[in-house]
């Protein structure tokens, strides 16, 4: 056929005889000018002209969009573009009724649709690049194309074509969008004045784009950016090559920031506030707050959603159309009428029959609809985040304000605070993402059940009635779930606290052969956890099943009542329309569920947030706050002086000051001086409205040392915090005076803190940072004042331990430090701070004699005095009072004595002396203390925890290589293809912890379930298809009825198989987990932190209990789901897999770019959140001290830092979600797409037509849920992987050559012990720690062991219970090699005491005898051995009195004695005891060397001790140094070697 314009079969086409525009042809030929026109002008400048071009204003993002106009200008374009696309169908599909080509048809409407393309392209690279001259080629394009489109509308009204023909409004509608878009370029120039204008305006780029550290252009990028996330393509390939780390995300817009949204609610909850003021008994509404402030992105994600949902009916409605259409001419094959050639017009009737249009129009509402509920999906997101932000920055606002009271009477406590943040924070989050589905559900299923009822009349009503009836069902799972949840956790958290004791004990645990008995406990706990697993995860496949099975039932009901109530037969475009409705239907029904639980959680969250942000306040402490107004009124009703005394250039405080030291009596002696801090007539309380302390009249004078002294309990510490305003003030008046009298103006050197106060409280309160930020906390760092500090405090020795030395973390993340190292951080920040006032309450009760001397005369005497630091010193140490420059004595919440001690001594003789005797008793314990010397055992311990036994470099050289192991090779060669892989090995390993068994029914009922679906939709294909009228029906029915029935009954069976088998695997692996780390090697305990182990018990073992099996069950039924939708495609069109080849190579790439990406994301996510909750409940344990030092602003620099970072990390990770999503979503558009056209292309199946269409548009809701369930089982995975790097740990070798009969029953029964050459390692590629020793100890005779730390003295202690390699050489017991005997013998026969004491939480006779073989009188007889019986009987139950964890219940002393009676209880002829007695007072120590001599008089005891005063008198002594046994024989004739080692240690330690 030859091709021609105008077309060659109507001559009468090139006649203008009526005139030119009346030509049809040539009209339209003058519609090709303005598109051509633009073409011309447009190309050469696009592709030459941008090279040179550079912007005036540089910034880093091609992202400015500045245009006035600019989202309309996107819109319209789009629109353009459609409708072009409408032009195009309409004239191919009018063509196509000709002889012959008319191109003059649809040829200018293809180049205007490039045009129109063009246009966009040409303005966004003017638009970036910022040239506005060059916009007036398209000003002069929208002209022409107006004027051309105009003339041809003007033509179609004189023909009198009318609104029926589609070509006359499509032609309308173009005229309209190119007028607008005309205005569009009109108001441009009119605002920019870059054309007829001297002063063009000048724009700059917004902060956020100039600023390099934003990453995140959502807010900035054009709408086609915005709505397909192409900005985000470069974040998501860049993670193929380095991991996203916190940098490449970079830091949030300033409109997403936590603080621009805090401000926003702020004035809302205030406005709110304001309304309810004068109505007591209502409480401001956060709702209307919420609403106030985040309503609008809301009411916008709603639209979008309407939107999406309607455009979502389009799918069953193309397809009932496609498969009508093929009906039709299947039935009635009849002739094209040829119309008359000249004005072929259609009308839209027609142009909707035609298959490929609605095939085309289905692609393209398809597109449409996706990109608007993803757009829905983001600003809920995103309005989500900000909430929770400016929800998070109000909490902690109020948590800085909170008054103390609140928190110590127990009104709100941490746990409350930390729930408020953690958990009703996120509710509210996850409700914003929610609530659009509140208001578009119903409005989708009420459309649904119109068209369904249109489609099928009355039986559509009984479907949607089963659908209707079955959703109560759903909402009653779904509350249960959560039940079945909450119980789960409250097990766990048991079984947790159990496996953390045994973690902690486990070294005693192995020497007592004592792990199985915890082993058993922890299990039984497990099952108990067990069962409540087994609850959800029944209630979850309940609730997989019924989303399944509804819309069959639902399907199978109607069509039997159809069958059975209609006249007409079943029609294909009928059922499969249907069929897709129900589909649709579904999904808001079973969404409801989750909806409505979260509309009442939130409800829940807003109520517990109002109670927590109008509840007390503390008071604005207003002599604290500058001259604030509130001072000066409260200057006025208490002193009544005449505000015109006041000079206004003063500082108020001074001036009342001086006000009233001329208003009184003369002040006491000036020796005094000029006084800090005042309290008149003051009378404080705890916020219960009784006064704590009353009757308060003190001074603390300026640059001076005030004790404050007293017994426990009678209000030290509440005066205080009474000064610091901390308390309610009943009546009375605290006066704080100007800092320095001298130096009345305000630009004072230290002005800065000038009324803040260092405070060490007395419960010390350490933030999780850094040592050396601990201490300087906020104040600048200066090296020599720091040092002197840390020596004041002796912190040098302790900072020298640490891995980091002050660089190391410590805190909830860090390392665990004891009572005293803490202390004396707190009491070095509070005197590194560079402020006058200096409060110290109490800083020696958690230090030894030496530390606290040291402390006082260095940090206080010395370095405060020398400051002129005001300084009040809260005390028990009596033996200080000299030092004190003024003593204020409390008693009873009442000042008893106030004066220097002179005073007190002339005045109150009878206190004096009463303080004499507590001095002397003090002093005869410091004789005592002198010995025990605590801190050296601090630091040991701390050593323990962190060097376990070996030398530093040895330790970080193995840290390395566990860390290299955690992550899994992070060099950067493999670490890419590890990144990109499925961890499939690791899968195939958790499927196989579950039994073969039932991984094979998974497999099989999966595959059956599908197949079955499958079949059932096969069925009524070929039920539809029939010809013949109601024949067969009931056949059909039946088989129909039978398969439905099968469908629904293998949901339930795979639901549950999955959900089974999951269980199975994860208490497998539990199991095997718990056992193998019990029996692991003591070194194993010593090199992996405590942490890390207990990860894997809590973490990871919740991942592989609660959200493997989900995820695996969604992914395996959305994979299947897709493959047999593909499969059914290419049944019914066998075309459609030469399209799939392009389509499957897209997905590919798509979701292994996504998987890598989102799993970075995830993590940042996880690692983000944890600093967050940390920093909230730091800050609410140390409020006072904050307040104090009026650190307020930095703390909450320092949260609304760490919000915006956990904000920037989830909102990429959603931005990303959406980018897979929309992607995937595209791609199942094009797979309808294709499906469609080859059906259509195939030919007249029409049954299976409608099957593939079906299952095609099912594809699109699957593809993203499959790749978005790969990166989350590949995340979990993780956890799998990790529980199994432990698993393949080596065990303890526990079974011995000898069996049991040939070990004596009472073996060993002397306690002869001979050493042979032996040699002793931890591991076998280290190096050995004892080297050759012999020694050989007599049955019965009492052996010291003493050298210095790290000569291998523990080590010994270690190889009798083979805890350690002996490699070489032997040690016989009673003529056995212990080698030779099963470790779990060996070690239940032999005893020792730990230098570290270990308690279980329990009963007493728990800890002493767990395995419950002894007597109650033994174990008292033990108690009575370790002088604990008295005590142990006043307990309330005796023996079964509790100790609670880690037997914090009693003091070291006391768990070290019960250690000691635990020993006693098992009587073996061998005793241990490793250092026993190095926390113990020296008079208890004394009794206790005595009783052990006695009880122990015929047994073989083997002493390690930390002072050689003990060993004196032991029968043999073996001095050891560097794993050498150096010297051997009594102490008296070690004792005559000069030079000799033992000599020495004698001589240092007296």
């Amino acid at each position: 056929m030859k091709l021609a314009f105008c077309g060659n079969d109507n001559p009468a086409a090139y006649n203008i005889s009526a005139g030119v525009l009346r030509n049809v042809c040539f009209v339209d030929a003058l519609n090709l000018v303005p598109h051509v026109f633009l073409l011309f002008i447009t190309f050469p400048i696009l592709f030459i002209g941008w090279g040179s071009q550079s912007s005036k204003v540089q910034i880093h993002h091609n992202t400015w969009l500045h245009f006035p106009g600019h989202n309309l200008r996107w819109i319209l374009t789009f629109t353009l573009l459609f409708v072009h696309v409408c032009e195009i169908a309409e004239g191919i599909v009018s063509d196509a009724q000709m002889k012959s080509r008319h191109l003059h048809l649809f040829l200018p409407a293809i180049i205007g649709f490039v045009a129109a393309t063009t246009s966009i392209v040409y303005y966004h690279n003017i638009e970036t690049s910022n040239f506005p001259k060059l916009l007036l080629a398209l000003f002069l394009y929208w002209v022409m194309a107006f004027v051309a489109k105009t003339i041809k509308l003007v033509r179609y009204c004189q023909e009198g074509v009318t609104f029926s023909q589609l070509r006359f409004c499509i032609t309308g509608i173009m005229v309209i969008l190119y007028g607008l878009l005309m205005a569009v370029e009109i108001n441009v120039i009119r605002v920019r004045r870059y054309v007829f204008s001297m002063n063009p305006q000048k724009v700059k780029p917004p902060e956020d784009l100039q600023d390099l550290g934003v990453r995140f252009l959502q807010p900035f990028v054009n709408l086609l950016s915005k709505a397909t996330y192409w900005w985000m393509n470069t974040l998501i390939i860049s993670a193929h090559k380095k991991p996203i780390d916190l940098k490449a995300i970079g830091k949030l817009p300033i409109a997403m920031r936590a603080l621009t949204n805090y401000v926003c609610l702020k004035e809302a909850y205030e406005e709110q506030k304001k309304k309810v003021a004068n109505q007591p008994n209502r409480n401001p509404s956060i709702w209307l707050a919420m609403y106030r402030a985040f309503g609008r992105p809301i009411l916008l994600s709603s639209t979008f959603r309407y939107l999406a949902d309607l455009l979502g009916f389009a799918g069953p409605l193309c397809i009932s159309g496609i498969v009508q259409g093929f009906q039709n001419t299947s039935q009635d094959n009849t002739t094209t009428i040829e119309k008359d050639q000249s004005d072929s017009y259609l009308s839209s009737q027609d142009f909707l029959g035609n298959a490929y249009v609605l095939a085309v129009l289905l692609f393209l509402a398809l597109i449409l609809q996706r990109t608007f509920l993803q757009a829905s999906y983001y600003v809920t997101t995103e309005t989500g985040i900000n909430l929770r932000g400016a929800l998070l920055a109000m909490i902690y606002n109020k948590i800085l304000r909170l008054s103390t009271s609140n928190l110590s009477m127990g009104e709100m406590t941490l746990g409350q605070i930390n729930n408020l943040v953690a958990i009703e924070t996120n509710q509210l989050m996850w409700f914003l993402f929610l609530c659009p589905n509140l208001w578009a559900m119903p409005v989708q299923i009420i459309m649904g059940v119109i068209l369904l009822y249109n489609l099928l009349g009355e039986s559509a009503l009984v479907g949607a009635a089963v659908i209707v009836l079955l959703a109560p069902i759903q909402y009653f799972i779904a509350t249960k779930l959560a039940e079945a949840q909450k119980s789960t956790l409250d097990y766990s958290t048991e079984r947790l606290k159990k496996t953390n004791e045994i973690l902690k004990g486990i070294k005693l645990l192995k020497l007592y052969a004592w792990e199985h008995i915890f082993c058993t406990s922890v299990e039984e706990t497990r099952m108990k956890e067990f069962t409540s697993l087994k609850t959800f995860a029944l209630y979850t496949s309940l609730s997989i099943f019924m989303n399944a099975a509804i819309p069959m039932a639902a399907v199978l009901a109607t069509f039997v009542t159809y069958a059975y109530t209609a006249d007409k037969k079943l029609q294909p475009a009928q059922a499969f329309a249907s069929l897709s409705l129900f589909h649709i239907l579904v999904t808001p029904l079973f969404l409801l569920s989750t909806v409505v639980r979260f509309a009442v959680k939130a409800i829940i969250s807003v109520q517990k947030l109002n109670e927590f942000l109008l509840s007390d306040e503390i008071g604005g402490d207003s002599w604290r706050d500058g001259c604030s107004s509130v001072a000066y009124e409260s200057c006025k009703k208490h002193t009544g002086f005449h505000p015109k005394a006041i000079n206004r250039k003063q500082p108020l405080r001074y001036q009342l000051e001086s006000y009233e030291q001329s208003s009184r009596r003369q002040p006491r002696p000036l020796e005094i001086g000029d006084i800090a801090i005042k309290v008149i007539n003051g009378y404080f309380s705890w916020g219960s409205g009784l006064a704590t302390l009353s009757n308060i009249n003190i001074r603390i004078p300026t640059g001076q040392m005030t004790m404050i002294v007293g017994q426990v309990g009678c209000g030290k510490s509440s005066l205080l915090l009474a000064i610091l305003g901390e308390m309610q003030t009943l009546e009375g008046k605290v006066h704080w005076s100007n800092v320095n009298e001298n130096e009345p103006s305000l630009e004072a050197p230290r002005s800065r803190n000038r009324y803040s106060v260092a405070y060490a409280a007395q419960k010390p309160w350490l933030l999780n940072a850094t040592v050396e930020e601990n201490i300087t906390c906020g104040s600048p760092f200066n090296k020599q004042r720091y040092k002197t500090v840390t020596d004041a405090c002796s912190l040098q020795p302790d900072i020298d331990l640490l891995p980091f030395g002050d660089q190391t973390e410590i805190g909830e993340r860090g390392i665990n430090l004891s009572g005293g190292q803490r202390q004396r951080i707190c009491v070095a920040r509070a005197l590194y701070q560079n402020t006058n006032i200096v409060f110290l309450d109490d800083p020696f009760s958690a230090l030894d004699i030496h530390l606290s001397d040291h402390l006082m005369q260095e940090g206080i005497l010395k370095f405060l005095q020398e400051d002129k630091r005001t300084l009040v010193l809260v005390t028990h140490k009596l033996q200080y009072l000299p030092h004190a420059d003024w003593i204020i004595a409390m008693k009873d919440g009442m000042v008893l004595r106030e004066g220097t001690l002179k005073d007190i001594q002339n005045k109150d003789v009878e206190l004096y002396e009463h303080w004499k005797t507590l001095m002397n008793r003090q002093d005869q314990e410091l004789e005592k203390d002198m010995e025990a010397d605590q801190t050296s055992l601090e630091r040991k311990t701390l050593r323990r925890a962190m060097y376990p036994r070996e030398s530093k470099a040895q330790l970080e050289d193995e840290d390395e290589e566990e860390e290299e192991e955690e992550d899994e090779d992070d060099n950067m060669s493999t670490v890419m293809r590890l990144r990109t892989k499925m961890p499939w090995k690791t899968c195939w390993r958790y499927l196989t912890s579950g039994g073969f068994f039932l991984l094979f029914l998974m497999i099989f009922s999966k595959l059956l379930k599908h197949s079955v679906i499958v079949a059932i939709d096969y069925w009524l294909a070929r039920w539809t298809s029939l010809d013949e009228h109601k024949k067969d029906e009931t056949y059909y029915v039946a088989g129909f009825s039978l398969l439905c029935g099968a469908g629904i009954v293998l949901c339930l069976i795979t639901s549950l198989t999955v959900e089974w088998m999951g269980l199975t695997a994860a208490k497998n692996l539990h199991h095997n987990l718990l056992n193998k780390i019990i029996l692991g090697p003591i070194r194993f305990f010593d090199m992996t932190p405590l942490g890390l182990i207990l990860n894997r018990f809590s973490a990871d073992t919740n991942i592989i209990d609660q959200h493997i099996p989900p995820t695996l069950e969604s992914l395996t039924r959305s994979t299947l789901l897709c493959l047999s939708a593909i499969g059914i495609i290419s049944y019914a069109t066998p075309w459609f897999l030469v399209a799939l080849v392009p389509l499957g190579i897209a997905f590919y790439f798509i979701q292994k770019y996504f998987r890598v990406a989102s799993k970075d994301l995830q993590e940042l996510d996880d690692s983000t959140q944890l600093p967050l909750l940390c920093h909230f409940s730091e800050t609410a344990e140390g409020l006072t001290t904050i307040r104090a030092f009026r650190h307020e602003a930095r703390f909450k620099q320092r949260m609304l830092e760490l919000t915006d970072t956990n904000n920037i990390a989830y909102l990429f990770l959603s931005a990303a979600n959406r980018w897979l999503e929309v992607r995937t979503d595209y791609l199942g558009a094009c797979i309808v797409l294709t499906a469609a056209v080859a059906s259509i292309k195939e030919g007249p199946k029409s049954g299976f037509v409608g099957l593939g269409l079906l299952y095609a548009l099912t594809i699109t809701n699957y593809l993203n849920w499959v790749v978005r369930n790969l990166a989350d089982l590949e995340v979990q995975m993780g956890a799998v992987k990790k529980v199994n790097s432990l698993l393949n740990m080596e065990s303890e070798n526990y079974d011995g050559t000898l069996d049991a009969s040939q070990i004596p029953k009472d073996w060993p029964q002397e306690g002869e012990i001979k050493i042979e050459d032996l040699c002793v390692r931890y591991e076998n590629n280290l190096k050995p720690v004892l080297k050759h020793v012999k020694a050989y100890i007599k049955p019965g005779q009492k052996v010291g062991i003493c050298g210095r730390t790290g000569s291998g003295k523990s080590s010994l202690s270690l190889a009798f219970f083979r805890m350690v390699d002996i490699f070489d050489g032997r040690i016989v017991i009673d003529g056995i090699d212990i080698s030779k005997l099963p470790l779990h013998t060996l070690r239940s026969r032999l005893s020792i005491i730990l230098q570290d004491p270990v308690l279980f939480s329990g009963s007493i006779r728990f800890n002493l005898d767990p395995e419950c073989k002894c007597t109650d009188d033994r174990l008292w007889e033990a108690l009575e051995i370790a002088q604990l019986k008295n005590m142990v009987k006043s307990l309330p139950g005796g023996l079964d009195a509790m100790v609670t964890e880690g037997g914090e219940n009693f003091s070291v002393g006391q768990r070290q004695l019960f250690c000691l009676a635990r020993a006693f209880v098992r009587k073996s002829s061998i005793l241990i005891m490793d250092e026993a007695t190095a926390s113990i007072d020296m008079a208890t120590e004394n009794i206790l060397q005595k009783v052990v001599m006695t009880a122990f008089a015929d047994r073989t005891v083997v002493t390690i001790a930390h002072r050689v005063s003990q060993i004196l008198d032991a029968g043999i002594v073996l001095v050891f140094s560097d794993g050498v046994l150096a010297e051997c024989d009594t102490a008296s004739n070690l004792l005559l070697r000069e030079d000799g080692l033992f000599t020495t240690l004698v001589k240092t330690h007296k």
